[in-house]
Protein backbone atom coordinates (compact mmCIF):
# COMPACT_ATOMS: atom_id res chain seq x y z
CA UNK A 1 0.00 0.00 0.00
CA UNK A 2 1.28 3.46 -0.61
CA UNK A 3 2.10 6.15 1.94
CA UNK A 4 0.78 9.54 0.54
CA UNK A 5 1.64 13.12 1.31
CA UNK A 6 -0.88 15.72 0.31
CA UNK A 7 -1.06 19.36 1.25
CA UNK A 8 -0.81 22.85 0.64
CA UNK A 9 1.51 25.38 2.08
CA UNK A 10 3.17 28.95 2.13
CA UNK A 11 4.93 28.16 -1.43
CA UNK A 12 1.80 26.37 -3.21
CA UNK A 13 -0.91 28.82 -2.40
CA UNK A 14 -1.18 31.95 -0.80
CA UNK A 15 -2.82 32.71 2.29
CA UNK A 16 -6.07 33.88 1.45
CA UNK A 17 -6.59 29.93 0.38
CA UNK A 18 -4.38 28.23 3.41
CA UNK A 19 -7.02 30.34 5.75
CA UNK A 20 -9.90 28.18 4.09
CA UNK A 21 -8.42 24.50 4.35
CA UNK A 22 -7.19 25.30 8.24
CA UNK A 23 -8.41 22.43 10.63
CA UNK A 24 -9.34 23.98 14.34
CA UNK A 25 -7.61 21.72 17.19
CA UNK A 26 -11.08 20.97 18.50
CA UNK A 27 -11.77 19.68 15.06
CA UNK A 28 -9.04 17.37 14.25
CA UNK A 29 -9.19 14.05 16.02
CA UNK A 30 -13.37 13.62 14.27
CA UNK A 31 -11.84 14.87 10.68
CA UNK A 32 -9.25 12.46 11.08
CA UNK A 33 -11.77 9.19 12.01
CA UNK A 34 -14.09 10.72 9.31
CA UNK A 35 -11.02 10.62 7.10
CA UNK A 36 -10.11 7.05 7.57
CA UNK A 37 -13.62 5.95 7.45
CA UNK A 38 -13.26 6.56 3.54
CA UNK A 39 -12.54 3.84 1.39
CA UNK A 40 -8.99 2.87 0.40
CA UNK A 41 -7.56 5.22 3.76
CA UNK A 42 -6.11 2.98 6.12
CA UNK A 43 -4.01 5.35 8.58
CA UNK A 44 -3.74 8.86 8.95
CA UNK A 45 -2.22 12.12 10.44
CA UNK A 46 -2.91 15.89 10.04
CA UNK A 47 -0.24 18.68 10.41
CA UNK A 48 -2.69 22.27 10.55
CA UNK A 49 -0.92 25.35 11.09
CA UNK A 50 -0.88 28.78 9.78
CA UNK A 51 1.25 28.07 6.70
CA UNK A 52 0.68 24.28 5.70
CA UNK A 53 -2.20 21.90 6.15
CA UNK A 54 -1.12 18.50 5.41
CA UNK A 55 -2.09 15.09 5.36
CA UNK A 56 -0.08 11.84 5.69
CA UNK A 57 -2.16 8.54 4.87
CA UNK A 58 -1.42 4.73 4.29
CA UNK A 59 -3.80 4.26 1.23
CA UNK A 60 -5.32 1.40 -0.62
CA UNK A 61 -3.49 2.51 -4.02
CA UNK A 62 -2.05 5.63 -6.10
CA UNK A 63 -6.22 6.06 -6.94
CA UNK A 64 -7.03 6.64 -3.24
CA UNK A 65 -5.40 10.53 -3.79
CA UNK A 66 -7.94 11.50 -5.58
CA UNK A 67 -10.42 10.07 -2.33
CA UNK A 68 -8.09 12.46 0.09
CA UNK A 69 -8.11 15.36 -2.29
CA UNK A 70 -11.85 15.32 -2.14
CA UNK A 71 -12.21 14.77 1.28
CA UNK A 72 -10.13 17.91 1.89
CA UNK A 73 -12.42 19.95 -0.50
CA UNK A 74 -15.25 18.72 0.90
CA UNK A 75 -14.61 18.71 4.85
CA UNK A 76 -13.76 22.85 4.03
CA UNK A 77 -16.88 23.07 1.42
CA UNK A 78 -14.71 23.62 -1.30
CA UNK A 79 -14.89 22.45 -5.23
CA UNK A 80 -11.83 19.54 -5.36
CA UNK A 81 -11.00 20.76 -9.26
CA UNK A 82 -10.17 24.44 -7.60
CA UNK A 83 -8.15 23.19 -4.49
CA UNK A 84 -6.55 20.74 -7.12
CA UNK A 85 -4.30 23.93 -8.27
CA UNK A 86 -2.92 24.72 -5.01
CA UNK A 87 -2.45 21.12 -3.56
CA UNK A 88 0.95 18.82 -4.14
CA UNK A 89 0.84 15.03 -3.65
CA UNK A 90 3.60 12.98 -2.58
CA UNK A 91 3.78 9.16 -2.69
CA UNK A 92 5.91 6.51 -0.99
CA UNK A 93 9.82 8.20 -1.01
CA UNK A 94 8.79 11.68 -1.90
CA UNK A 95 5.90 11.85 1.09
CA UNK A 96 9.27 10.03 3.58
CA UNK A 97 11.25 12.95 2.40
CA UNK A 98 8.87 15.26 2.50
CA UNK A 99 7.51 15.17 6.12
CA UNK A 100 11.73 14.16 7.17
CA UNK A 101 11.97 18.10 5.53
CA UNK A 102 9.39 19.48 7.72
CA UNK A 103 10.03 18.53 11.28
CA UNK A 104 13.07 20.31 11.32
CA UNK A 105 12.14 23.41 9.68
CA UNK A 106 13.88 22.94 6.35
CA UNK A 107 10.06 23.91 4.43
CA UNK A 108 9.52 26.27 6.59
CA UNK A 109 8.95 29.75 5.32
CA UNK A 110 11.28 30.89 8.00
CA UNK A 111 14.27 28.50 7.02
CA UNK A 112 14.83 26.32 9.58
CA UNK A 113 12.24 27.34 12.65
CA UNK A 114 11.73 25.29 15.22
CA UNK A 115 8.23 25.67 15.92
CA UNK A 116 7.24 23.44 13.33
CA UNK A 117 8.74 20.13 15.12
CA UNK A 118 6.48 20.75 17.93
CA UNK A 119 3.38 21.09 15.50
CA UNK A 120 4.37 18.07 13.87
CA UNK A 121 4.47 16.34 17.58
CA UNK A 122 0.83 17.28 18.49
CA UNK A 123 -0.19 16.59 15.29
CA UNK A 124 1.06 13.11 15.24
CA UNK A 125 -0.42 12.80 19.37
CA UNK A 126 -3.44 13.85 18.02
CA UNK A 127 -3.76 11.29 15.79
CA UNK A 128 -3.08 8.42 18.34
CA UNK A 129 -5.70 9.88 20.27
CA UNK A 130 -7.83 9.52 17.35
CA UNK A 131 -7.36 5.56 16.44
CA UNK A 132 -5.90 6.72 12.78
CA UNK A 133 -2.11 6.10 13.28
CA UNK A 134 -0.95 2.52 12.79
CA UNK A 135 2.16 1.14 12.13
CA UNK A 136 2.94 2.68 9.48
CA UNK A 137 2.41 6.17 10.61
CA UNK A 138 3.71 5.53 13.92
CA UNK A 139 7.07 4.19 12.48
CA UNK A 140 7.53 7.37 10.13
CA UNK A 141 6.23 10.48 12.19
CA UNK A 142 8.77 8.34 15.07
CA UNK A 143 11.67 8.27 12.56
CA UNK A 144 10.77 12.02 11.38
CA UNK A 145 11.11 13.10 15.01
CA UNK A 146 14.35 11.32 15.42
CA UNK A 147 15.96 12.94 12.27
CA UNK A 148 14.83 16.28 13.00
CA UNK A 149 16.76 15.80 16.40
CA UNK A 150 19.75 14.65 13.92
CA UNK A 151 19.71 17.59 11.50
CA UNK A 152 19.28 20.02 13.89
CA UNK A 153 22.39 18.95 16.51
CA UNK A 154 24.47 18.09 13.30
CA UNK A 155 23.87 20.83 10.76
CA UNK A 156 23.47 23.86 13.10
CA UNK A 157 20.57 24.30 11.21
CA UNK A 158 18.71 26.10 14.37
CA UNK A 159 21.92 27.54 15.86
CA UNK A 160 21.24 31.03 13.75
CA UNK A 161 18.41 33.58 14.52
CA UNK A 162 16.28 34.52 11.31
CA UNK A 163 13.15 36.83 12.69
CA UNK A 164 13.76 39.88 14.15
CA UNK A 165 12.34 39.08 17.67
CA UNK A 166 14.53 35.89 17.69
CA UNK A 167 17.61 37.72 16.75
CA UNK A 168 16.68 40.67 19.49
CA UNK A 169 16.92 37.80 22.14
CA UNK A 170 19.46 36.58 21.13
CA UNK A 171 21.79 39.47 21.06
CA UNK A 172 20.24 40.16 24.97
CA UNK A 173 21.81 36.81 25.56
CA UNK A 174 25.06 37.42 24.26
CA UNK A 175 25.29 40.76 26.61
CA UNK A 176 23.73 39.27 29.68
CA UNK A 177 24.41 35.46 29.61
CA UNK A 178 21.40 34.10 31.64
CA UNK A 179 18.20 36.37 31.69
CA UNK A 180 16.86 34.62 34.33
CA UNK A 181 17.98 37.82 36.79
CA UNK A 182 16.94 40.29 34.82
CA UNK A 183 14.16 42.23 33.92
CA UNK A 184 12.31 42.97 30.47
CA UNK A 185 10.21 46.01 29.20
CA UNK A 186 8.27 45.47 26.11
CA UNK A 187 7.16 48.38 24.30
CA UNK A 188 3.76 47.93 22.56
CA UNK A 189 2.09 43.99 21.99
CA UNK A 190 1.51 42.85 18.61
CA UNK A 191 2.62 40.32 16.93
CA UNK A 192 6.41 40.67 17.19
CA UNK A 193 6.39 42.09 20.75
CA UNK A 194 4.65 38.85 21.36
CA UNK A 195 6.68 36.65 19.83
CA UNK A 196 9.95 38.47 21.61
CA UNK A 197 7.93 37.81 24.74
CA UNK A 198 7.71 34.24 24.15
CA UNK A 199 11.31 33.42 23.13
CA UNK A 200 12.66 35.82 26.23
CA UNK A 201 10.38 33.51 28.26
CA UNK A 202 11.69 30.41 27.04
CA UNK A 203 15.18 31.92 27.47
CA UNK A 204 14.73 32.11 31.22
CA UNK A 205 13.46 35.68 31.70
CA UNK A 206 10.20 35.65 34.28
CA UNK A 207 9.55 39.50 35.00
CA UNK A 208 8.16 41.57 32.02
CA UNK A 209 6.68 45.15 32.17
CA UNK A 210 4.44 45.80 29.63
CA UNK A 211 3.88 49.06 28.26
CA UNK A 212 0.74 49.85 25.24
CA UNK A 213 -1.27 52.04 23.85
CA UNK A 214 -4.44 49.67 24.33
CA UNK A 215 -3.91 48.64 28.16
CA UNK A 216 -6.10 45.81 27.68
CA UNK A 217 -4.19 44.40 25.26
CA UNK A 218 -0.69 44.98 27.45
CA UNK A 219 -2.53 43.24 30.13
CA UNK A 220 -3.35 40.49 28.05
CA UNK A 221 0.03 39.70 26.89
CA UNK A 222 1.70 40.38 30.28
CA UNK A 223 -0.46 37.84 31.89
CA UNK A 224 0.45 35.01 29.55
CA UNK A 225 3.88 35.42 31.29
CA UNK A 226 3.22 36.34 34.64
CA UNK A 227 4.08 40.11 33.68
CA UNK A 228 2.85 43.42 34.55
CA UNK A 229 1.20 46.10 32.15
CA UNK A 230 1.05 49.75 32.50
CA UNK A 231 0.18 52.45 30.95
CA UNK A 232 2.89 54.01 28.50
CA UNK A 233 2.60 57.65 30.42
CA UNK A 234 3.99 55.33 33.30
CA UNK A 235 7.02 54.34 31.54
CA UNK A 236 9.67 56.46 31.95
CA UNK A 237 8.85 56.47 35.62
CA UNK A 238 9.37 52.15 35.11
CA UNK A 239 12.34 52.48 32.93
CA UNK A 240 14.80 51.90 35.86
CA UNK A 241 13.53 48.53 36.51
CA UNK A 242 14.24 47.29 32.74
CA UNK A 243 17.72 45.36 32.11
CA UNK A 244 16.07 45.34 28.29
CA UNK A 245 13.70 47.10 26.45
CA UNK A 246 12.66 45.86 23.12
CA UNK A 247 9.89 48.51 21.15
CA UNK A 248 7.71 47.67 18.37
CA UNK A 249 4.45 50.45 18.83
CA UNK A 250 2.83 52.16 15.93
CA UNK A 251 3.25 55.57 17.01
CA UNK A 252 4.49 58.25 14.43
CA UNK A 253 6.72 60.31 17.14
CA UNK A 254 9.72 58.16 19.78
CA UNK A 255 8.31 56.92 22.70
CA UNK A 256 11.77 57.02 24.35
CA UNK A 257 14.07 59.98 24.50
CA UNK A 258 17.67 61.05 25.59
CA UNK A 259 16.84 62.34 28.86
CA UNK A 260 14.34 59.93 30.21
CA UNK A 261 16.93 57.43 29.76
CA UNK A 262 19.82 59.66 31.47
CA UNK A 263 17.56 59.54 34.28
CA UNK A 264 16.56 55.92 34.74
CA UNK A 265 20.38 55.11 34.47
CA UNK A 266 21.19 57.29 37.20
CA UNK A 267 18.75 55.42 39.92
CA UNK A 268 20.12 52.73 38.03
CA UNK A 269 24.06 53.39 39.30
CA UNK A 270 24.78 53.41 35.53
CA UNK A 271 23.93 49.53 35.16
CA UNK A 272 23.70 48.86 31.50
CA UNK A 273 20.60 48.34 29.41
CA UNK A 274 20.06 46.35 26.34
CA UNK A 275 17.48 48.44 24.12
CA UNK A 276 16.15 47.06 20.39
CA UNK A 277 14.15 49.44 18.58
CA UNK A 278 12.17 47.31 15.82
CA UNK A 279 10.01 50.48 15.17
CA UNK A 280 9.24 52.37 11.64
CA UNK A 281 9.25 55.21 12.59
CA UNK A 282 11.39 54.63 15.55
CA UNK A 283 10.23 54.73 18.97
CA UNK A 284 13.27 55.16 20.56
CA UNK A 285 15.48 58.22 19.78
CA UNK A 286 18.49 57.76 18.03
CA UNK A 287 20.62 59.74 20.63
CA UNK A 288 19.91 57.12 23.24
CA UNK A 289 22.57 54.93 21.64
CA UNK A 290 25.33 57.89 22.58
CA UNK A 291 25.13 57.07 26.17
CA UNK A 292 27.54 54.83 27.64
CA UNK A 293 25.54 52.22 29.05
CA UNK A 294 23.15 51.58 26.78
CA UNK A 295 23.28 48.82 23.71
CA UNK A 296 20.69 50.33 21.18
CA UNK A 297 20.44 48.43 18.27
CA UNK A 298 18.13 49.23 15.32
CA UNK A 299 15.65 47.18 12.62
CA UNK A 300 18.56 47.63 10.53
CA UNK A 301 20.98 46.23 12.48
CA UNK A 302 19.21 43.43 13.35
CA UNK A 303 18.50 42.73 9.56
CA UNK A 304 22.49 42.59 8.94
CA UNK A 305 22.43 39.49 11.71
CA UNK A 306 19.38 37.64 10.03
CA UNK A 307 21.17 38.31 6.86
CA UNK A 308 24.39 37.06 7.48
CA UNK A 309 22.34 33.79 9.73
CA UNK A 310 20.37 33.10 6.44
CA UNK A 311 23.54 32.27 4.82
CA UNK A 312 24.59 29.70 7.95
CA UNK A 313 21.28 27.72 7.33
CA UNK A 314 21.23 27.98 4.13
CA UNK A 315 25.07 26.02 4.49
CA UNK A 316 23.47 23.73 7.00
CA UNK A 317 20.53 23.36 5.08
CA UNK A 318 22.41 21.41 2.32
CA UNK A 319 24.43 19.24 4.52
CA UNK A 320 20.55 18.65 6.40
CA UNK A 321 19.49 17.09 2.60
CA UNK A 322 22.18 14.45 2.56
CA UNK A 323 21.04 13.29 5.98
CA UNK A 324 17.58 13.45 5.07
CA UNK A 325 18.25 11.38 1.51
CA UNK A 326 19.93 8.76 3.52
CA UNK A 327 17.44 8.32 5.97
CA UNK A 328 14.28 8.91 3.54
CA UNK A 329 16.07 5.60 2.31
CA UNK A 330 16.25 3.75 5.45
CA UNK A 331 12.24 4.36 6.07
CA UNK A 332 12.11 2.87 2.66
CA UNK A 333 13.93 -0.29 3.28
CA UNK A 334 12.20 -1.02 5.95
CA UNK A 335 8.58 -0.54 4.26
CA UNK A 336 9.52 -2.78 1.70
CA UNK A 337 10.19 -4.97 4.20
CA UNK A 338 7.08 -5.55 5.52
CA UNK A 339 6.14 -6.93 2.15
CA UNK A 340 7.88 -10.12 3.20
CA UNK A 341 6.46 -10.69 6.53
CA UNK A 342 3.78 -12.79 5.60
CA UNK A 343 5.95 -15.08 3.83
CA UNK A 344 8.48 -15.19 6.38
CA UNK A 345 5.77 -16.33 8.76
CA UNK A 346 4.22 -18.90 6.73
CA UNK A 347 7.58 -20.47 5.99
CA UNK A 348 8.68 -20.58 9.79
CA UNK A 349 4.79 -21.52 11.15
CA UNK A 350 5.49 -24.74 8.06
CA UNK A 351 8.54 -25.38 9.77
CA UNK A 352 7.57 -25.24 13.42
CA UNK A 353 4.65 -27.83 12.27
CA UNK A 354 6.81 -30.34 11.24
CA UNK A 355 8.97 -29.46 14.24
CA UNK A 356 6.18 -30.35 16.69
CA UNK A 357 4.75 -33.14 14.50
CA UNK A 358 8.17 -35.39 14.50
CA UNK A 359 9.00 -34.57 18.25
CA UNK A 360 5.77 -36.22 19.47
CA UNK A 361 6.62 -39.05 17.30
CA UNK A 362 9.91 -39.26 18.69
CA UNK A 363 8.70 -38.92 22.39
CA UNK A 364 6.60 -41.62 21.60
CA UNK A 365 9.51 -43.76 20.58
CA UNK A 366 11.13 -42.85 23.77
CA UNK A 367 8.27 -43.72 25.53
CA UNK A 368 7.50 -47.38 23.85
CA UNK A 369 11.35 -47.89 25.01
CA UNK A 370 13.27 -46.48 21.97
CA UNK A 371 16.87 -45.77 23.33
CA UNK A 372 17.45 -42.23 23.34
CA UNK A 373 20.44 -42.18 20.98
CA UNK A 374 17.68 -44.15 18.82
CA UNK A 375 14.83 -41.59 19.20
CA UNK A 376 17.57 -38.29 18.15
CA UNK A 377 18.39 -39.73 15.04
CA UNK A 378 15.08 -40.29 13.92
CA UNK A 379 14.09 -37.24 15.19
CA UNK A 380 17.42 -35.29 13.15
CA UNK A 381 17.02 -37.55 9.96
CA UNK A 382 12.82 -36.76 9.71
CA UNK A 383 12.98 -33.40 10.56
CA UNK A 384 15.75 -32.62 8.10
CA UNK A 385 14.15 -34.58 5.40
CA UNK A 386 10.63 -32.97 5.94
CA UNK A 387 12.36 -29.28 5.45
CA UNK A 388 14.28 -29.83 2.79
CA UNK A 389 11.82 -32.12 0.90
CA UNK A 390 9.99 -29.27 -1.40
CA UNK A 391 13.17 -27.13 -1.47
CA UNK A 392 14.88 -29.57 -3.30
CA UNK A 393 11.89 -30.63 -5.64
CA UNK A 394 11.57 -27.14 -6.46
CA UNK A 395 15.84 -26.71 -7.23
CA UNK A 396 15.54 -29.57 -9.38
CA UNK A 397 12.92 -28.87 -11.49
CA UNK A 398 14.74 -25.25 -11.94
CA UNK A 399 17.77 -27.14 -13.07
CA UNK A 400 15.89 -28.80 -15.10
CA UNK A 401 13.96 -26.13 -16.69
CA UNK A 402 17.34 -24.17 -17.16
CA UNK A 403 15.76 -21.41 -14.19
CA UNK A 404 19.78 -20.18 -13.59
CA UNK A 405 17.64 -16.71 -11.53
CA UNK A 406 16.36 -19.50 -9.05
CA UNK A 407 18.73 -21.00 -8.49
CA UNK A 408 20.99 -18.14 -8.10
CA UNK A 409 18.63 -16.47 -5.83
CA UNK A 410 18.56 -19.38 -4.00
CA UNK A 411 22.52 -19.93 -3.49
CA UNK A 412 21.73 -16.04 -2.12
CA UNK A 413 18.98 -17.23 -0.09
CA UNK A 414 21.12 -20.15 1.44
CA UNK A 415 24.20 -18.22 1.76
CA UNK A 416 25.71 -21.52 0.04
CA UNK A 417 28.78 -19.52 -1.39
CA UNK A 418 29.78 -18.70 2.16
CA UNK A 419 28.67 -22.34 3.97
CA UNK A 420 30.51 -25.36 1.96
CA UNK A 421 29.31 -28.74 3.08
CA UNK A 422 33.20 -29.59 4.55
CA UNK A 423 32.23 -26.38 6.95
CA UNK A 424 28.95 -27.72 8.71
CA UNK A 425 30.78 -28.90 11.88
CA UNK A 426 32.46 -25.37 13.00
CA UNK A 427 30.97 -23.37 14.68
CA UNK A 428 29.12 -20.16 13.09
CA UNK A 429 28.59 -17.48 15.28
CA UNK A 430 26.71 -15.53 12.54
CA UNK A 431 24.19 -18.26 12.88
CA UNK A 432 23.87 -18.23 16.62
CA UNK A 433 23.15 -14.14 16.62
CA UNK A 434 20.46 -14.71 14.05
CA UNK A 435 18.92 -17.48 15.72
CA UNK A 436 18.71 -15.28 19.05
CA UNK A 437 17.12 -12.19 16.56
CA UNK A 438 14.26 -15.29 15.61
CA UNK A 439 13.83 -15.83 19.07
Amino acid sequence: MPLCAIGLNHKSAPVEVRERVVFPAERLQTSLQQLTSQSGVHEAALISTCNRTEIYTLIESPSEVDTVLGWLAGSHALEPDWLRRFVYTHLNEQAVSHLLRVTPGLDSLVLGEPQIGGQAKSAYLEAVTAGTVGPVLDRLFQHAFTVSKLVRTQTGIGSHPVSVAFAAVALAKQIFGDLDKYTALLLGAGETIELTARHLHQQGLRKFLVANRTRERATELAAAYNGEAIALADMPDRLSEADIVIASTASQLPLLGKGSVERALRRRKHRPIFMVDIAVPRDIEPEVGELEDVYLYTVDDLHDVIEENLSSRRHAASEAEEIIDLQAERFMAWMRSLNSVPTIRHFRGRAEYHRDHVLERALRRLRNGDAPEQALEYLANTLTNRLLHVPTIRLREAGERGEEELLDAARSLLEMDRVKPDDADEHDPMMDQREEQLR
